[in-house]
Protein backbone atom coordinates (compact mmCIF):
# COMPACT_ATOMS: atom_id res chain seq x y z
CA UNK A 1 0.00 0.00 0.00
CA UNK A 2 1.73 3.32 -1.20
CA UNK A 3 1.18 7.13 0.12
CA UNK A 4 -2.35 8.05 -1.99
CA UNK A 5 -3.58 4.60 -0.30
CA UNK A 6 -3.04 5.60 3.22
CA UNK A 7 -3.67 8.88 2.64
CA UNK A 8 -7.28 8.12 1.62
CA UNK A 9 -7.87 6.24 4.68
CA UNK A 10 -6.92 9.19 6.44
CA UNK A 11 -9.41 11.52 4.68
CA UNK A 12 -12.12 9.06 5.78
CA UNK A 13 -11.09 9.17 9.77
CA UNK A 14 -9.06 12.45 10.45
CA UNK A 15 -10.76 15.58 11.32
CA UNK A 16 -9.90 17.83 8.79
CA UNK A 17 -7.65 20.52 11.07
CA UNK A 18 -4.46 19.86 9.40
CA UNK A 19 -3.12 19.86 5.60
CA UNK A 20 0.02 17.34 6.10
CA UNK A 21 2.13 16.74 3.01
CA UNK A 22 1.57 13.76 0.61
CA UNK A 23 3.70 11.10 2.11
CA UNK A 24 3.02 9.01 5.26
CA UNK A 25 6.32 8.09 7.58
CA UNK A 26 6.94 4.89 9.06
CA UNK A 27 10.67 5.01 9.92
CA UNK A 28 13.38 7.36 10.94
CA UNK A 29 16.97 6.95 11.82
CA UNK A 30 19.31 10.00 12.76
CA UNK A 31 18.53 12.67 10.34
CA UNK A 32 16.63 10.35 7.76
CA UNK A 33 12.96 9.29 7.30
CA UNK A 34 11.48 7.23 4.84
CA UNK A 35 7.73 6.65 3.74
CA UNK A 36 5.42 3.83 2.97
CA UNK A 37 6.69 3.55 -0.12
CA UNK A 38 10.57 3.43 0.71
CA UNK A 39 11.42 6.81 -0.59
CA UNK A 40 13.64 8.31 2.16
CA UNK A 41 14.28 11.96 3.08
CA UNK A 42 16.96 14.06 5.07
CA UNK A 43 15.11 15.94 7.81
CA UNK A 44 15.82 19.41 8.73
CA UNK A 45 12.93 20.01 10.43
CA UNK A 46 13.01 17.58 13.20
CA UNK A 47 9.26 17.60 13.91
CA UNK A 48 9.49 21.19 14.59
CA UNK A 49 12.78 21.17 16.89
CA UNK A 50 11.04 18.43 18.52
CA UNK A 51 13.50 14.93 17.69
CA UNK A 52 16.52 16.46 19.12
CA UNK A 53 18.83 13.51 19.30
CA UNK A 54 17.85 12.51 16.07
CA UNK A 55 15.03 9.55 14.79
CA UNK A 56 15.38 6.05 16.59
CA UNK A 57 17.99 6.76 19.02
CA UNK A 58 18.72 3.46 20.84
CA UNK A 59 19.24 4.67 23.90
CA UNK A 60 15.89 7.03 23.79
CA UNK A 61 14.52 3.74 22.51
CA UNK A 62 15.65 1.73 25.34
CA UNK A 63 15.56 3.85 28.12
CA UNK A 64 11.41 3.79 26.83
CA UNK A 65 10.89 0.51 26.56
CA UNK A 66 12.59 -0.52 29.21
CA UNK A 67 10.61 1.72 31.52
CA UNK A 68 6.89 0.48 30.17
CA UNK A 69 8.14 -2.79 30.58
CA UNK A 70 8.41 -1.02 34.53
CA UNK A 71 6.00 1.21 35.43
CA UNK A 72 4.24 4.07 32.60
CA UNK A 73 1.67 5.74 35.23
CA UNK A 74 0.62 6.21 38.85
CA UNK A 75 -0.54 9.91 38.34
CA UNK A 76 0.38 12.99 40.79
CA UNK A 77 -1.08 11.29 44.03
CA UNK A 78 1.85 9.35 44.23
CA UNK A 79 5.87 10.64 43.81
CA UNK A 80 7.48 8.66 41.24
CA UNK A 81 11.30 7.89 40.98
CA UNK A 82 11.99 9.29 37.61
CA UNK A 83 10.08 12.36 37.73
CA UNK A 84 12.33 13.24 40.44
CA UNK A 85 15.43 12.27 39.09
CA UNK A 86 14.72 14.39 36.03
CA UNK A 87 12.97 17.05 37.69
CA UNK A 88 17.00 17.07 40.05
CA UNK A 89 18.52 17.31 36.32
CA UNK A 90 16.72 20.31 35.10
CA UNK A 91 17.29 22.06 38.10
CA UNK A 92 21.08 21.10 37.87
CA UNK A 93 21.22 22.16 34.42
CA UNK A 94 19.56 25.82 34.22
CA UNK A 95 19.44 28.89 36.80
CA UNK A 96 15.84 27.67 38.31
CA UNK A 97 14.88 25.81 41.65
CA UNK A 98 11.70 23.82 40.98
CA UNK A 99 9.73 21.62 38.06
CA UNK A 100 6.35 21.01 37.24
CA UNK A 101 5.78 18.71 34.46
CA UNK A 102 2.97 18.48 32.08
CA UNK A 103 2.59 17.43 28.45
CA UNK A 104 3.19 19.62 26.09
CA UNK A 105 4.25 23.50 25.84
CA UNK A 106 0.92 24.58 25.29
CA UNK A 107 0.02 22.95 29.03
CA UNK A 108 3.29 24.69 30.28
CA UNK A 109 2.44 28.20 29.14
CA UNK A 110 -1.05 27.50 30.74
CA UNK A 111 0.26 26.57 33.92
CA UNK A 112 2.56 30.10 33.46
CA UNK A 113 -0.78 32.18 32.89
CA UNK A 114 -2.43 30.81 35.74
CA UNK A 115 1.41 30.63 37.93
CA UNK A 116 1.46 34.67 37.41
CA UNK A 117 -2.36 35.26 38.66
CA UNK A 118 -1.92 32.93 41.39
CA UNK A 119 1.48 34.60 42.67
CA UNK A 120 -0.31 37.82 42.83
CA UNK A 121 -3.45 37.07 44.24
CA UNK A 122 -1.13 34.98 47.13
CA UNK A 123 0.78 37.99 47.41
CA UNK A 124 -1.89 40.06 48.41
CA UNK A 125 -2.27 41.78 44.82
CA UNK A 126 -5.04 40.20 42.86
CA UNK A 127 -5.50 43.04 41.06
CA UNK A 128 -2.76 42.10 39.16
CA UNK A 129 -4.13 39.57 36.44
CA UNK A 130 -2.88 41.44 33.24
CA UNK A 131 0.20 39.56 30.96
CA UNK A 132 1.81 41.02 27.91
CA UNK A 133 2.69 39.04 25.48
CA UNK A 134 4.46 39.84 21.66
CA UNK A 135 3.40 40.85 18.26
CA UNK A 136 3.93 37.39 15.83
CA UNK A 137 4.78 35.06 19.13
CA UNK A 138 3.47 31.97 19.10
CA UNK A 139 2.57 30.19 22.56
CA UNK A 140 0.31 27.53 21.60
CA UNK A 141 -3.24 26.28 20.80
CA UNK A 142 -5.45 26.05 23.88
CA UNK A 143 -6.99 28.90 24.43
CA UNK A 144 -5.08 30.60 27.02
CA UNK A 145 -1.73 29.39 24.53
CA UNK A 146 -3.91 31.13 22.15
CA UNK A 147 -4.69 34.36 23.75
CA UNK A 148 -1.16 34.66 24.20
CA UNK A 149 -0.37 33.87 20.93
CA UNK A 150 0.57 37.27 18.56
CA UNK A 151 -0.78 36.26 15.70
CA UNK A 152 -4.33 37.07 14.25
CA UNK A 153 -4.78 34.37 12.13
CA UNK A 154 -5.09 32.12 14.82
CA UNK A 155 -7.64 33.84 16.46
CA UNK A 156 -10.18 33.94 13.80
CA UNK A 157 -13.41 32.57 14.58
CA UNK A 158 -12.40 31.44 17.71
CA UNK A 159 -13.42 34.39 19.94
CA UNK A 160 -13.77 35.64 22.44
CA UNK A 161 -10.30 34.95 23.86
CA UNK A 162 -8.86 35.01 27.60
CA UNK A 163 -9.33 38.32 28.82
CA UNK A 164 -6.49 40.42 30.08
CA UNK A 165 -4.00 39.41 27.95
CA UNK A 166 -2.32 42.20 25.50
CA UNK A 167 0.42 42.83 22.75
CA UNK A 168 3.29 44.96 22.09
CA UNK A 169 5.98 44.76 19.27
CA UNK A 170 8.92 42.20 19.76
CA UNK A 171 11.81 44.23 20.45
CA UNK A 172 9.97 47.53 21.44
CA UNK A 173 11.06 48.33 24.58
CA UNK A 174 9.06 51.68 24.58
CA UNK A 175 5.84 49.85 23.84
CA UNK A 176 6.16 47.28 26.88
CA UNK A 177 7.52 50.03 28.91
CA UNK A 178 3.82 52.14 28.37
CA UNK A 179 1.73 48.46 28.32
CA UNK A 180 3.30 47.18 31.61
CA UNK A 181 1.17 48.86 34.88
CA UNK A 182 0.51 48.20 38.49
CA UNK A 183 -2.30 45.51 36.99
CA UNK A 184 0.28 43.66 34.85
CA UNK A 185 0.88 40.20 36.64
CA UNK A 186 3.53 38.97 33.97
CA UNK A 187 5.39 39.65 30.93
CA UNK A 188 5.32 36.28 28.60
CA UNK A 189 8.21 36.49 25.52
CA UNK A 190 10.20 34.07 23.10
CA UNK A 191 13.87 34.73 23.73
CA UNK A 192 14.32 33.81 19.89
CA UNK A 193 10.59 34.02 18.10
CA UNK A 194 10.01 30.49 16.76
CA UNK A 195 7.21 30.63 14.32
CA UNK A 196 6.82 34.13 14.21
CA UNK A 197 9.84 33.74 11.44
CA UNK A 198 12.91 32.95 13.64
CA UNK A 199 13.40 36.37 15.40
CA UNK A 200 16.28 37.20 17.48
CA UNK A 201 16.23 40.04 19.43
CA UNK A 202 19.00 42.26 20.90
CA UNK A 203 20.68 40.78 24.19
CA UNK A 204 19.85 44.51 25.32
CA UNK A 205 16.30 44.54 24.97
CA UNK A 206 16.28 41.53 26.64
CA UNK A 207 17.87 43.03 29.77
CA UNK A 208 15.75 46.22 29.04
CA UNK A 209 12.56 43.76 29.54
CA UNK A 210 13.99 42.55 33.01
CA UNK A 211 14.60 45.89 34.28
CA UNK A 212 11.47 47.04 33.64
CA UNK A 213 10.21 44.10 35.11
CA UNK A 214 11.59 44.55 38.27
CA UNK A 215 11.17 48.38 38.77
CA UNK A 216 7.59 47.61 37.99
CA UNK A 217 6.96 44.48 40.26
CA UNK A 218 5.89 42.26 37.10
CA UNK A 219 7.01 38.52 36.47
CA UNK A 220 8.57 37.68 33.62
CA UNK A 221 8.41 34.88 31.66
CA UNK A 222 10.47 32.94 28.95
CA UNK A 223 8.54 30.68 26.82
CA UNK A 224 11.59 27.99 25.38
CA UNK A 225 9.36 25.63 24.35
CA UNK A 226 10.89 25.99 20.84
CA UNK A 227 14.57 27.36 21.90
CA UNK A 228 15.38 25.26 24.62
CA UNK A 229 17.28 22.09 25.43
CA UNK A 230 20.92 22.87 23.32
CA UNK A 231 18.31 24.00 20.39
CA UNK A 232 20.24 27.84 19.74
CA UNK A 233 23.37 26.37 21.45
CA UNK A 234 23.24 26.61 24.44
CA UNK A 235 21.44 24.45 26.96
CA UNK A 236 18.50 27.54 26.98
CA UNK A 237 18.93 30.03 25.17
CA UNK A 238 18.45 32.70 27.39
CA UNK A 239 21.94 31.74 28.52
CA UNK A 240 22.97 34.21 25.38
CA UNK A 241 21.85 37.18 26.84
CA UNK A 242 22.27 36.45 30.87
CA UNK A 243 18.97 37.15 31.92
CA UNK A 244 17.19 35.00 34.03
CA UNK A 245 13.43 34.95 34.34
CA UNK A 246 11.18 34.14 37.03
CA UNK A 247 10.20 31.07 35.28
CA UNK A 248 10.33 29.60 31.67
CA UNK A 249 8.77 26.85 29.81
CA UNK A 250 9.74 23.81 28.16
CA UNK A 251 9.15 20.93 25.87
CA UNK A 252 9.57 20.09 21.95
CA UNK A 253 13.07 18.65 22.29
CA UNK A 254 12.76 17.94 26.18
CA UNK A 255 12.17 14.13 25.50
CA UNK A 256 13.18 13.79 21.85
CA UNK A 257 9.85 12.78 20.54
CA UNK A 258 7.90 11.71 23.35
CA UNK A 259 4.85 14.02 25.08
CA UNK A 260 6.18 16.17 27.90
CA UNK A 261 6.51 19.85 28.76
CA UNK A 262 7.56 21.45 32.02
CA UNK A 263 7.76 24.79 33.89
CA UNK A 264 10.95 25.68 35.53
CA UNK A 265 10.66 28.58 37.91
CA UNK A 266 12.98 30.02 41.00
CA UNK A 267 12.41 29.37 44.45
CA UNK A 268 10.42 33.02 44.90
CA UNK A 269 7.90 31.15 42.90
CA UNK A 270 8.06 28.33 44.83
CA UNK A 271 4.86 28.29 46.42
CA UNK A 272 2.78 30.59 43.73
CA UNK A 273 0.50 27.44 42.72
CA UNK A 274 -0.29 26.09 46.28
CA UNK A 275 -1.85 22.39 46.20
CA UNK A 276 -5.13 22.13 44.71
CA UNK A 277 -4.60 25.25 42.15
CA UNK A 278 -3.15 23.55 39.14
CA UNK A 279 -2.78 19.46 38.32
CA UNK A 280 -2.41 17.20 35.63
CA UNK A 281 -3.23 13.39 35.21
CA UNK A 282 -0.21 12.40 32.81
CA UNK A 283 2.13 15.15 33.49
CA UNK A 284 5.65 13.70 34.45
CA UNK A 285 4.46 9.84 34.23
CA UNK A 286 7.64 7.64 34.69
CA UNK A 287 7.33 7.08 31.14
CA UNK A 288 7.56 10.56 29.63
CA UNK A 289 10.35 10.79 32.54
CA UNK A 290 12.59 8.04 31.56
CA UNK A 291 12.82 9.47 28.23
CA UNK A 292 13.81 12.94 29.33
CA UNK A 293 16.50 11.28 31.24
CA UNK A 294 17.56 9.32 28.20
CA UNK A 295 18.31 12.81 26.21
CA UNK A 296 19.92 14.63 29.21
CA UNK A 297 21.98 11.42 28.73
CA UNK A 298 22.56 11.47 24.99
CA UNK A 299 23.02 15.55 25.11
CA UNK A 300 25.88 14.99 27.34
CA UNK A 301 27.64 11.90 26.13
CA UNK A 302 27.26 13.04 22.47
CA UNK A 303 28.04 16.73 23.02
CA UNK A 304 25.28 17.51 21.37
CA UNK A 305 24.77 20.62 22.97
CA UNK A 306 28.22 22.73 21.54
CA UNK A 307 27.29 20.85 18.17
CA UNK A 308 24.56 22.59 17.91
CA UNK A 309 26.56 25.59 18.47
CA UNK A 310 29.41 24.32 15.89
CA UNK A 311 26.97 23.19 13.32
CA UNK A 312 24.47 26.31 13.99
CA UNK A 313 27.21 28.75 12.70
CA UNK A 314 27.96 26.59 10.12
CA UNK A 315 24.65 26.50 8.72
CA UNK A 316 24.12 29.93 9.26
CA UNK A 317 27.12 30.61 7.16
CA UNK A 318 25.86 28.72 4.48
CA UNK A 319 22.31 30.41 4.54
CA UNK A 320 23.82 33.69 4.48
CA UNK A 321 25.89 32.93 1.14
CA UNK A 322 22.05 32.11 0.08
CA UNK A 323 20.61 35.37 0.64
CA UNK A 324 23.81 37.09 -0.96
CA UNK A 325 23.44 34.89 -3.54
CA UNK A 326 19.72 35.59 -4.95
CA UNK A 327 17.34 38.45 -5.31
CA UNK A 328 14.62 35.91 -3.65
CA UNK A 329 15.89 35.56 -0.25
CA UNK A 330 15.82 38.61 2.04
CA UNK A 331 17.56 37.61 5.36
CA UNK A 332 19.32 34.93 6.52
CA UNK A 333 18.44 34.78 10.74
CA UNK A 334 19.02 32.86 13.89
CA UNK A 335 20.86 31.16 16.39
CA UNK A 336 22.63 27.11 16.59
CA UNK A 337 20.31 25.19 15.02
CA UNK A 338 17.07 27.50 14.61
CA UNK A 339 17.66 29.06 11.44
CA UNK A 340 15.56 31.08 9.12
CA UNK A 341 15.83 31.78 5.13
CA UNK A 342 13.41 34.79 4.78
CA UNK A 343 11.96 34.99 1.33
CA UNK A 344 11.44 37.91 -0.45
CA UNK A 345 7.91 39.55 -1.46
CA UNK A 346 6.00 37.91 -4.10
CA UNK A 347 8.25 34.65 -3.83
CA UNK A 348 6.04 31.94 -3.08
CA UNK A 349 7.10 29.69 0.29
CA UNK A 350 4.93 27.14 -0.13
CA UNK A 351 6.12 26.11 -3.84
CA UNK A 352 9.69 26.53 -2.63
CA UNK A 353 8.76 23.98 0.48
CA UNK A 354 6.65 21.82 -1.97
CA UNK A 355 9.92 21.76 -4.07
CA UNK A 356 12.36 21.19 -1.79
CA UNK A 357 10.45 18.23 -0.36
CA UNK A 358 10.01 16.54 -3.35
CA UNK A 359 13.75 16.89 -3.60
CA UNK A 360 14.24 14.93 -0.65
CA UNK A 361 14.77 17.60 2.34
CA UNK A 362 12.05 18.50 4.77
CA UNK A 363 11.51 21.68 6.06
CA UNK A 364 9.03 23.76 7.67
CA UNK A 365 7.50 27.44 7.31
CA UNK A 366 7.32 30.02 9.74
CA UNK A 367 6.42 33.42 9.66
CA UNK A 368 4.66 33.00 6.45
CA UNK A 369 7.42 33.41 4.61
CA UNK A 370 10.48 32.06 6.19
CA UNK A 371 12.21 28.19 5.63
CA UNK A 372 13.17 27.25 8.99
CA UNK A 373 16.22 24.95 9.52
CA UNK A 374 15.11 22.96 13.05
CA UNK A 375 17.38 19.98 12.33
CA UNK A 376 18.45 16.67 15.01
CA UNK A 377 20.98 18.01 16.96
CA UNK A 378 23.48 15.14 15.75
CA UNK A 379 23.23 16.81 12.33
CA UNK A 380 26.77 16.56 10.00
CA UNK A 381 28.10 19.06 7.87
CA UNK A 382 27.40 16.79 4.61
CA UNK A 383 24.02 16.49 6.03
CA UNK A 384 23.65 20.58 6.15
CA UNK A 385 25.74 20.52 2.77
CA UNK A 386 23.06 18.32 1.26
CA UNK A 387 20.00 20.21 2.19
CA UNK A 388 21.80 23.36 1.35
CA UNK A 389 22.53 22.10 -2.01
CA UNK A 390 19.08 21.42 -2.44
CA UNK A 391 17.50 24.52 -1.75
CA UNK A 392 20.24 26.50 -4.06
CA UNK A 393 19.33 24.22 -6.63
CA UNK A 394 15.61 24.80 -5.81
CA UNK A 395 15.95 28.19 -5.98
CA UNK A 396 18.61 28.53 -8.95
CA UNK A 397 15.02 27.80 -11.11
CA UNK A 398 13.35 30.27 -10.16
CA UNK A 399 11.48 30.97 -6.87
Amino acid sequence: MGNREFIERADQTFLRNYRPAPLVLTQGQGCRLEDVEGNRYLDLCAGIAVAAVGHGHPTLARAIAEQAGRLMHVSNLFYNDRAIELAEQVVARTAFDRVFFCNSGAEANEALIKLARRFHFEAGQPERVNLVSMERSFHGRSMGALSLTGQPKYHQGMAPLVGGIGHVPFGDLAALRAAVDERTAAVLLEPVQGEGGVVVPDDAYLRGVRELCDERGALLFFDEVQTGYGRTGKFLAREWSGVIPDACALAKGIAGGFPLGAIAVRETLADGLPPGTHATTYGGNPLACAAGLAVLEILDREGLVARSAERGAYLGGKLAELANKFDSVRDARGLGLLRGLQLAEGVDPISVLVRVREAGVLLSLAGGNVLRFSPPLCVSEEELDEGIAVVDAVLSKGA
